[in-house]
């Protein structure tokens, strides 16, 4: 039987409103800061939700410089390619690709992959036509005649959803296989995944994964508030007094490559994808089974992939995105699979907000600080634990992970369920 080959993470990125690097964001994790605040972008004053964690004070050509291309991507397109640059930064794949040849050079491009993902947009693209559809006031033969004066001739091509695939690839010369993926909040994670098994099946050597999302406009924060999933305040994952969830904003990225090609080139090793796992409970759209089965099974498809037992598995990122019945049954699901033996279980989206498509990549980016830095961050908003959930290894306070792997867990609408398996690598080391 062949042996799927290792898979060596070699680089991460990451913007959010806590911060434009995984370093802040982590420092404001472990440090208790959560960055969900009143919205600042639009005027949310009179709306039921009005919170968020937004990415604020930070100019454009922060995240990307050239200023013509602002003009054709949208505000989400901007996050995914900061992220997914600065985890082809912290690679060096790119520094190291001009060390060779020109023939070698060539075929470094054709072998590097580019895997984006993405919420599915959003309602904000269509927002510019608002204004001309009400001063024509139902006349179409008025609005067709002033839409090319009012509506920007780039709005086709901002709202494209693989904007950041293809302009990674052309920013960074990436020419090899690629896939971008519209999957709510499964995007991101599920990039990763596809790209872990475009490297296991010899269709790259080396891949960038990014998810990126900005859910939170006006439109996107009714709809869900009606769906009664919005908190008006803050995120509790798995608390007694937990009312919903917040949105966030931003991207997160990491680069994969073959263990052995980043061994060979003396890379800085952040960790390693050992498998994941993705289900469906094909329930209903935003249904959810009580028992947690989509999930649990999507775990042990996981643990299968990566040949590893629950034993092994020194911590757990879960979603725990604050809603009801989402936290019972992601609890649930995870004690169906590992029983009384949990390990540490822990949530961010208390502090950078639920990034949606991003949400997934994200969590994963901090897991490898946490193995890292050897602690499980405590949720600084749990304060009682809910009992239908307890016993439940979730703190307030830090914990210690009982080994170097961890479990990351992403769920969305549609019943959908992904789990990843990482394995933690100081990055000071090679292997």
């Amino acid at each position: 039987m062949k042996t799927a080959p290792r898979i060596a993470i070699t680089g991460c990125g990451a913007v959010c409103g806590a911060g434009l690097t995984v370093e802040a964001i982590w420092d404001a994790i472990v440090s208790g800061r959560s960055a969900i605040r009143p919205i600042q972008s639009w005027d949310a004053s009179r709306w039921p939700a009005r919170m968020a964690a937004e990415v604020v004070g930070v100019d454009n050509r922060t995240l990307v410089e050239d200023r013509k291309l602002h003009k054709t991507i949208s505000r989400t397109d901007l996050f995914g390619l900061y992220a997914a640059g600065s985890a082809i930064q912290a690679s060096g794949i790119t520094a190291y690709r001009e060390t060779l040849s020109a023939e070698a050079v060539a075929h470094f491009n054709d072998r590097c992959g580019v895997f984006a993902g993405s919420g599915g947009g959003n309602y904000r693209s269509n927002y510019e036509f608002f204004p001309l559809l009400t001063a024509a006031n139902g006349d179409l033969q008025k609005f067709g005649r002033e839409l090319g004066e009012t509506v920007n001739p780039m709005w086709l091509l901002r709202i494209l959803p693989n904007n950041v695939l293809c302009h990674v690839g052309i920013r960074h010369g990436f020419k090899g296989t690629n896939a971008c993926i519209t999957n709510q909040c499964m995007g991101g994670i599920m990039a990763v995944a596809e790209a872990a098994a475009a490297l296991r099946a010899g269709e790259a050597d080396r891949a960038v994964a990014v998810g990126h999302d900005t859910p939170f406009e006006p439109e996107t924060l009714f709809y869900y508030h009606r769906l009664g999933l919005m908190s008006p305040d803050t995120v509790r994952p798995f608390d007694r007094g937990r009312s919903g969830t917040v949105f966030g904003e931003g991207a997160a990225a990491v680069t994969l490559e073959g263990m052995a090609d980043a061994q060979g080139r003396q890379a800085t090793i952040w960790g390693e994808f050992l498998g994941s796992g993705c289900t469906t409970e094909a329930t209903g759209i935003v249904d959810l089974r009580g028992d947690g089965d989509g999930l649990s099974r999507a775990i042990q498809l996981a643990l299968g992939d990566a040949g590893i037992s629950t034993a092994e598995v020194g911590l757990i990122v879960a979603h725990g995105n604050g809603t009801l019945g989402s936290d019972v049954s992601e609890a649930r699901a995870i004690r169906r699979v590992f029983g009384d033996d949990l390990p540490p279980v822990t949530a961010f989206k208390w502090a950078v907000g639920h990034l949606i498509a991003a949400s997934g990549v994200l969590d994963l980016v901090l897991a490898l600080m946490a193995l890292k830095q050897g602690v499980v961050p405590g949720i600084a908003t749990l304060n009682s634990l809910d009992p239908e959930i307890a016993p439940f290894t979730v703190a307030h306070t830090a914990q210690p992970p009982r080994s170097d792997i961890a479990l990351i867990l992403c769920r969305g609408f549609g019943g959908m369920n992904v789990a990843v398996l990482i394995r933690g690598t100081s990055p000071a080391a090679t292997a």
